[in-house]
């Protein structure tokens, strides 16, 4: 990669975000103006001894055994490849942390990051809203493996405190939260696990590990507010044209070779041909594109909020959100600049739970034949808008109970706000309103 080391502190992370690091061993493609996409699942090897020293040196970066000084030694892909590592070292610099390790989906990630930092025994603490497939991983299938968790309410600190035991390994939530949008404040938490890793051996340290997935680093980067690790789906925000999956890992330097064991021994290793799109035109495109689909979202959420047949719009960026100082603080972007994210979270008027959701509902189904603009589909971040029913869409593991109960509205609708021009968009939803009301 062409440029100098010594100048990179100059430039702007959405300058950073197109060329990457200044200098990489990962691939010598100084005269290709974009690199080479790799399409081979193993790497032709000259000799044995090579083959073996690839082998010792693979996840072996910080006891000594590999060479640093050259080129990594490529022998599979699921234990890397160029245009993984290119990518990750670029989702590293993005999220401002050491490193960053990448797999096939987000939840391949989380997965990975959760069953790294946990064993037999251990509990987790976590919000309790979470994102379907989480919830279902952590209640479904730890429970098989002796590991437990404890669900609370995270946005207040004093929860956290009570829920704290001898056996907590990790404290873990959204934020924004999905679907609700509410935040928690990162820097409460974090100080609060500080105080009691204080008193904890090492080897049984709590980290706070964060799925920044609706927020994406454009927005926020909880690693500066404190956090041990974020976890995040790269085929939302950070693909943005809705093409190829992926999630990834980003956190301190000494768990590279820990994550990069378990992708080899469990699977889940991202594929080339979909990190390539990633790195070439889905994270060098972020702020470009939040900084329209925030200005977007921004007129939609206004537009909606002084209708009176919404019964609530849910959105940081509004100076009614309940939240609204901890978002100015929490959220910004590279430069500084307030970043509230692109989801919207809203309800229609209706006297009853069941009443909000039949016409939430119809609302959803006059989009999905009508609309020109949105499309009824679950994901986010997409250059397209898309609209999804949570209650009975991503959220769907979570009972209905349950979910009335932690604050998912059974009619709350999703809206992730794309590029399109936001008076298209507002005329489609304004039609929708018009033929239920």
């Amino acid at each position: 990669m062409k440029g100098n080391s010594k100048v990179k502190s100059r430039y702007s992370m959405c300058t950073k975000l197109i060329y990457g690091k200044p200098v990489s061993k990962k691939w010598d493609y100084d005269h290709h103006v974009i690199p080479p996409i790799s399409s081979s699942s193993t790497f032709r090897l000259d000799t044995a001894q090579r083959g073996a020293q690839g082998f010792a040196e693979f996840a072996h970066h910080h006891d000594g055994t590999a060479i640093e000084s050259r080129a990594p030694i490529y022998i599979y892909d699921r234990l890397g490849e160029p245009n993984k590592e290119l990518l990750e070292e670029n989702l590293a610099v993005a999220e401002h942390g050491e490193i960053a390790v990448t797999f096939s989906t987000g939840m391949a990630a989380i997965s990975a990051l959760l069953g790294s930092l946990t064993g037999i025994g251990d509990e987790i603490i976590a919000h309790n809203i979470l994102y379907g497939c989480t919830y279902s991983l952590l209640t479904n299938w730890y429970p098989r493996y002796k590991i437990s968790t404890h669900f609370t309410d995270l946005k207040n600190p004093h929860l956290l405190m009570k829920a704290i035991t001898e056996r907590s390994r990790i404290v873990y939530f959204e934020t924004p939260v999905n679907p609700t949008l509410e935040l928690i404040d990162i820097e409460a938490v974090v100080d609060i696990v500080r105080k009691v890793n204080k008193h904890r051996k090492s080897t049984r340290k709590i980290y706070v590990v964060i799925d920044n997935t609706f927020a994406s680093p454009f927005c926020q980067r909880p690693l500066e507010h404190g956090a041990d690790f974020v976890v995040a789906s790269l085929t939302k925000a950070i693909c943005g044209f809705g093409t190829d999956m992926g999630g990834v890992v980003v956190g301190p330097e000494w768990s590279y070779d820990l994550l990069l064991l378990y992708r080899k021994d469990f699977g889940g290793a991202l594929a080339a041909k979909s990190a390539w799109p990633i790195l070439v035109y889905g994270l060098p495109s972020l702020p470009t594109r939040m900084k329209q689909q925030i200005e977007n979202a921004a007129v939609i959420a206004a537009f909606l909020e002084n209708d009176p047949r919404i019964r609530f719009v849910s959105y940081p960026g509004l100076t009614s959100f309940p939240q609204y100082d901890l978002a100015q603080r929490q959220m910004r972007d590279y430069e500084g600049n307030f970043a509230p994210g692109s989801l919207l979270y809203l309800s229609l008027k209706g006297k009853t739970p069941r009443a909000r959701h039949e016409k939430g509902e119809r609302f959803i189904n006059y989009l999905a034949h009508n609309a020109y603009t949105i499309t009824l589909a679950v994901s986010l971040g997409h250059i397209r808008t898309l609209v999804e029913h949570p209650s009975s869409m991503t959220h769907a593991a979570i009972p209905l109970d349950e979910q009335i109960k932690k604050g998912i509205d059974p009619g709350g609708i999703r809206l992730s706000v794309g590029l399109e021009k936001a008076g298209d968009i507002i005329h489609d939803l304004a039609t929708a309103l018009d033929h239920i009301d």
